[in-house]
């Protein structure tokens, strides 16, 4: 049996009907920018995450850059992150003309090392931005005492982690601004792009508002350059649909992660694990594997027809689009290590008890023997 390492047509299957009607809805509606859609979704994702506003945007990748944007991050400011995240964390700090500056990780929950942080802390520092890397939150406690220590803002890469929490607050709700994702492999699925800011600031919300639509103002007027960043109001009917779905399927992601725990607890990889007041929202399922063996893993599994991705196989700090920086290799051991070990397996809300035994099945039979 294959198994892929992401499905969501079961779960669209069972939408359907709500699915079609929201999408009627909106195209009978004639309002295809913005409007009632978007703006109902932003106060069912606010009210959820016990935040005061969502600005709903085109993607994660343009909501980390609105939030670098209205915090007025540019030219001169550093921006402290995680080199062990996707492409577009530091590329958002780029594309507003500031500085990544890239802090180890801590080699067990693969997220930034607070013993790390405050030594790259320099002057110029603005900003820190707390990715909650495959749905586990960071420390946020530890980051926020050091971010109020020195004067910095936080932002929180929450793509990965709609439906993860620490000591009971949702992820996206713990620091200055939230970003999160709802691109098709996320936790939280759109049709497509779709993305949110959230945040209790009344004045970055406004902000946040005007940017999304090339920054104009009431009265049309424009005092800074923003973009067409826009949530379309075809995903927002959609999300809006699976939204009350959340908790349920977090759950049965945490349901699939716990067993997948036990079934694997005789085999030499590394399973992902939490705190008992963190909840881990599992949105990828990553385990380690120690010793160079990830990659025969990978193709064994490829054979199997077993689903399999690396997240990430190369830190951010070691791109060729980011040596001018003058990182070296060795310079950030944990998430360079981590790069070579890392290895995610199917895990989606709907993947049945049978496809999961199959993919523990093939991890098996490498590990002992068909």
């Amino acid at each position: 049996m294959s198994v892929p390492i992401l499905d969501l047509s079961e779960q669209h299957k069972q939408l359907m009907p709500q699915l079609r009607e929201a999408f009627v809805d909106v195209i009978e509606s004639g309002r295809l920018v913005l409007g009632h859609y978007v703006e109902r979704f932003e106060r069912e994702l606010a009210q959820s995450l016990g935040v005061k506003h969502a600005v709903g945007v085109s993607s994660g990748t343009d909501g980390l850059a609105l939030a670098f944007m209205a915090l007025n991050l540019g030219p001169g400011d550093e921006v402290i992150v995680s080199p062990f995240s996707y492409l577009h964390t530091a590329e958002a700090i780029t594309r507003v003309g500031a500085t990544p500056v890239f802090c180890d990780i801590n080699p067990r929950t693969f997220n930034l090392d607070p013993e790390a942080l405050e030594g790259a802390i320099t002057p110029r520092t603005q900003a820190i931005v707390a990715v909650h890397l495959y749905g586990l939150p960071c420390p946020m406690r530890r980051i926020n005492e050091l971010a109020e220590r020195h004067g910095l803002k936080v932002v929180e890469d929450a793509d990965m982690a709609i439906g993860a929490s620490y000591h009971g607050a949702p992820a996206g709700s713990l620091g200055d601004l939230g970003v999160i994702s709802f691109y098709p492999t996320k936790s939280l699925a759109a049709a497509g792009d779709a993305g949110a800011v959230v945040t209790d600031d009344d004045a970055v919300a406004e902000r946040l508002r005007n940017l999304r639509v090339h920054g104009l103002k009431p009265g049309y007027i424009v005092d800074e350059v923003g973009g067409a960043f826009r949530m379309d109001p075809l995903q927002a009917a959609f999300l809006s649909v699976k939204l009350p779905l959340l908790p349920e399927l977090v759950d049965k992601r945490r349901g699939l992660a716990k067993r997948y725990k036990k079934l694997l607890e005789s085999m030499p990889v590394t399973t992902p694990d939490s705190a008992e007041d963190i909840r881990h929202a599992y949105n990828l399922y990553t385990l380690r594997v120690r010793g160079g063996g990830r990659e025969p893993l990978r193709h064994h599994l490829d054979a199997k027809e077993i689903g399999n991705r690396v997240y990430y196989p190369r830190p951010l700090h070691l791109q060729p689009v980011y040596a001018h920086l003058g990182y070296e290799k060795g310079s950030l051991p944990a998430a360079e290590r981590a790069a070579d070990e890392v290895l995610s397996i199917p895990m989606y809300s709907d993947m049945s008890l049978e496809q999961q035994d199959e993919v523990v099945g093939a991890v098996r039979d490498y590990f002992m023997g068909d």
